[in-house]
């Protein structure tokens, strides 16, 4: 089986969030370290090259695969923010029709082009209610 290219390393979070360019999405990426912390009451650390993760769970597939993931994260991405919500979207409904502009993918991924088009209360609330959700399945 592959091994999983994405992991958590020693690379510095505070290194890699100052070599982001564009000022707005530097100071969103300020903005989700700090709520990322109050709601899971971790450190941040790097996954990859461009993921800043917070906690860790260890996960088995269906398929037999498993390894560890973080529990909630970020990426900035060129074209937006990419949050992670690792419990998934189904559970979220209501709070998803609060939030404001964002496309998603099938699996966990929250994609948002400015903090400042999504409604922050309900992103903070989202968020801890996913760190909740994939704290119950560790």
């Amino acid at each position: 089986m592959a091994k999983l290219k994405t992991t958590r390393n020693k690379k510095s979070v505070t290194e890699f969030l100052r070599s982001v360019k564009d000022p707005a999405r530097k100071k969103d990426c300020v903005t989700l370290l700090s709520i990322m912390k109050k709601a899971t009451g971790e450190k941040p650390a790097m996954w990859g090259t461009s993921i800043v993760g917070f906690g860790t769970y260890h996960y088995r597939s269906a398929s037999g695969r498993e390894g560890d993931w973080f529990v909630t994260g970020f990426s900035p991405r060129k074209q937006n923010l990419t949050v992670y919500i690792i419990s998934g979207f189904g559970k979220y409904q209501a709070l998803m029709n609060k939030l404001g502009k964002f496309k998603t993918s099938t699996g966990s991924c929250l994609y948002i082009n400015s903090l400042d088009e999504v409604h922050l209360p309900t992103l903070r609330t989202l968020i801890k209610q996913s760190v909740i959700a994939m704290r119950k399945r560790s």
